[in-house]
């Protein structure tokens, strides 16, 4: 079994090779290989990506090796002035599961949020994503709500 000793980290502009890591992992933990790894963006793309205050990519890293990350969104509320984080994705190498990395995760990015002046943090499950319910239940509170995906008509005018 791996150690459970593991360190976090906000990724940074030049952190790009982590970040590679990162989606690679994100790959393979959703079965989404080519979603995740067949388009890769530029390094230049992904430096600003990473440079942008309001997305925050978490790792967790045992030495040099991502382990487990999150990548998370902040927006900006309009009928109040507060901000609300969305965290996209999330994953957790499966050698690496069941030792606290994806709650140290979230709590890390819990102190990002307080600090930017946000109300909460949300997230969604796949039913029958088990561990994935059991890890957000203990940490917030189920809401059931529907979720759609529009998609985007790149040729219509408004």
């Amino acid at each position: 079994m791996p150690s459970s000793d593991f360190t976090l980290k906000r990724l940074a502009p030049d952190d790009v090779s982590r970040l590679r890591q990162l989606n690679a992992l994100f790959g393979k933990a959703f079965a989404e290989t080519g979603t995740y790894g067949n388009e890769p963006p530029s390094d230049a793309y992904v430096g600003e990506f990473l440079a942008k205050e309001h997305i925050a990519t978490l790792v967790a890293m045992e030495g040099d090796t991502v382990i487990g990350g999150l990548v998370a969104y902040e927006l900006d509320k309009f009928e109040r002035a507060r901000r609300e984080f969305y965290i996209y994705d999330l994953a957790v190498d499966g050698r690496y599961r069941r030792q606290g990395i994806a709650t140290a995760l979230i709590n890390h990015l819990k102190d990002i949020a307080a600090r930017r002046g946000a109300w909460v943090i949300y997230v969604q499950a796949d039913y029958g994503d088990d561990p994935a319910i059991a890890l957000y239940e203990k940490l917030g509170i189920r809401e059931a709500v529907l979720h759609f995906d529009i998609a985007v008509d790149p040729k219509s005018e408004d």
